[in-house]
């Protein structure tokens, strides 16, 4: 369980880096002013030429793969309630790096998914002490 919890917070720095990334190079590009093919176009164009959008989507993407291997190895009802550990790193990240103000509500908000996902994490550990006791290993 601590080999997965590492990987997975690792997995989730990463994530929230990357959003950072891919805000700070979207608002040097701008907003999109209308949905056209035009628009759409420049859009695309500068976010293949902006390095921030750029190392943003390369750190979604080794996010991405970590996070298919932790599913390929443990239960979804595990992993993705722990992925929204991911929300805290992601609003640490926008207060401190990009000085957003972050409100008392969003913060409430936080706390509840670290206690939802501390209560996940806690189902698991019952669950593997439960399976030890019922099945104990072969002598």
């Amino acid at each position: 369980m601590a080999r997965l919890i590492l990987i997975l917070i690792f997995a989730l720095v990463l994530e929230a880096i990357g959003v950072v990334f891919l805000s700070a190079g979207l608002k040097q590009i701008g907003p999109v002013r209308r949905i056209s093919v035009s628009e759409i176009a420049r859009v695309v164009r500068l976010g293949l030429t902006n390095t921030k959008i750029l190392i943003g989507v390369a750190l979604e993407t080794v996010f991405f793969i970590l996070l298919l291997v932790l599913l390929s190895r443990n239960d979804v009802s595990l992993i993705w309630p722990l992925t929204s550990l991911g929300f805290v790193l992601t609003a640490l990240s926008a207060r401190f790096i990009l000085h957003e103000q972050v409100s008392a509500a969003r913060w409430t908000g936080v706390i509840l998914i670290v206690i939802g996902a501390g209560l996940v994490s806690w189902s698991e550990k019952s669950k593997e002490r439960k399976e030890r006791t019922e099945f104990p290993a072969d002598p």
